[in-house]
């Protein structure tokens, strides 16, 4: 589809969705970001929704300045897949076997590890840059500062709501049955710890005291605050990344012990919760992403659905109109609070038949009813992205 534009703001606002199927709430949020004198242009993914301070499934081009909350608080969070030389015909027919495994090797929810990975005996994880991340983390924000050993024992763990680790199987095409490995999953309690530090930092900055809603502060270039903010927020990513290779590797490891004879493809991992410095139209600018992923012209990106509904690895197509992103997901159509209320632990085991997977009180908040039709949001961005893959899961783990 062609993107609509949201009326009465004052940056244009690039929709990618019915402009008039938006909830209110985001809407109104979406026309604050817009009015914000910073603000380049907006782009609006089709699997927009809610969130706390930017809506959920937005990119903002801000010049000279940036919003935390435009980022998120989980910040890095991502997606990372890759290609095995495994077909579906040799999985077993019984996969609890399987996930029991992945769970052993890579905690989930709010487990953490008793002591930090070691780099060095991970099969198949790239090695370096180690020892420089781990020392760069004593000039992070001074509150943080009693939370190095937590961030060490989080490193290769999954964390709960959202985030998973999935067996999937190829679906259509000549690579038919292809079995993919493929998990979400950002920088944990210490990407939430340094965003919600700098957040409040933010909003008590005089220049952002008249602002529609105080939770869209920005930082300004050229500031201390915005100094501190960046340095923090790649490190943050930069966590986020590694966390993701790590529990790659060993979920790598986990199938290599049960198929000896399995190879895999190079990996794909794109971020989707995070800034990068870009330039469009002559103008350098900061590119918040929040719930979307980058879709330059030829880059690989992972688009999930749900637990039971299947994902897509796409190839962008560059579309600047949109400062080349496309969707995160499938994006919620329904808060967990009223997917709880609405579905019960039968719906949730009748809407992911055929998966290896928590079927409990716990994840029916993530129940597939609980989010958007994945094809329907696939439609709603052609010009964005084009399918390379369909991929469906036999198993997904959960926190």
């Amino acid at each position: 589809m062609t993107y609509a534009v949201l009326p009465s703001t004052r940056a244009p606002v690039r929709v990618w969705t019915d402009p008039y199927s938006i909830e209110p709430q985001a809407a109104a949020q979406l026309r604050n970001i817009g009015t914000l004198p910073w603000v380049q242009g907006v782009a609006v993914m089709p699997d927009v929704h809610f969130g706390k301070g930017a809506t959920v499934g937005s990119v903002i081009a801000m010049r000279q300045a940036v919003s935390p909350a435009a980022v998120g608080v989980d910040i890095g969070c991502g997606m990372s897949a890759v290609r095995t030389s495994l077909t579906a015909a040799d999985l077993p027919d019984d996969l609890a076997g399987l996930r029991r495994a992945i769970e052993d090797a890579i905690p989930v929810g709010f487990a953490q590890r008793k002591e930090a990975v070691n780099p060095r005996r991970i099969w198949g994880l790239a090695q370096a840059g180690w020892d420089d991340f781990w020392r760069r983390f004593s000039g992070l924000h001074a509150g943080v500062a009693r939370l190095e050993g937590r961030a060490m024992n989080q490193m290769g763990t999954l964390g709960g709501g959202n985030h998973f680790i999935e067996v999937c199987l190829e679906q259509g095409g000549v690579d038919a049955g292809r079995v993919w490995l493929m998990l979400h999953s950002g920088s944990r309690n210490i990407g939430k710890e340094l965003a919600e530090r700098h957040m409040a930092i933010a909003r008590r900055l005089s220049h952002n005291a008249a602002l529609p809603d105080r939770d869209l502060a920005v930082f300004l270039a050229g500031t201390a605050e915005m100094d501190a903010y960046r340095r923090d927020l790649w490190w943050a990513q930069e966590y986020a990344r590694r966390n993701r290779a790590v529990m790659l590797a060993l979920l790598c490891t986990v199938v290599r012990d049960r198929f000896p004879q399995v190879s895999y493809d190079e990996p794909i991992s794109c971020h989707h919760n995070y800034v990068a410095e870009e330039t469009y139209d002559g103008v350098e600018v900061l590119v918040t992403r929040k719930g979307a992923i980058r879709a330059g012209a030829g880059e690989l990106g992972i688009i999930p659905g749900s637990m039971g509904t299947g994902s897509y690895i796409v190839r962008g197509k560059g579309n600047e109109a949109a400062y080349c992103s496309a969707s995160h997901g499938a994006g919620r159509r329904m808060s967990r609070g009223q997917a709880k209320r609405s579905f019960t632990t039968d719906d949730l085991a009748a809407q992911t038949a055929g998966v290896e997977c928590r079927k409990d009180a716990g994840v029916v908040d993530e129940i597939p009813g609980a989010y958007k039709d994945i094809e329907a949001v696939l439609a709603q961005q052609t010009d964005l992205v084009e399918v390379v893959a369909h991929l469906k899961q036999v198993v997904c783990v959960k926190g």
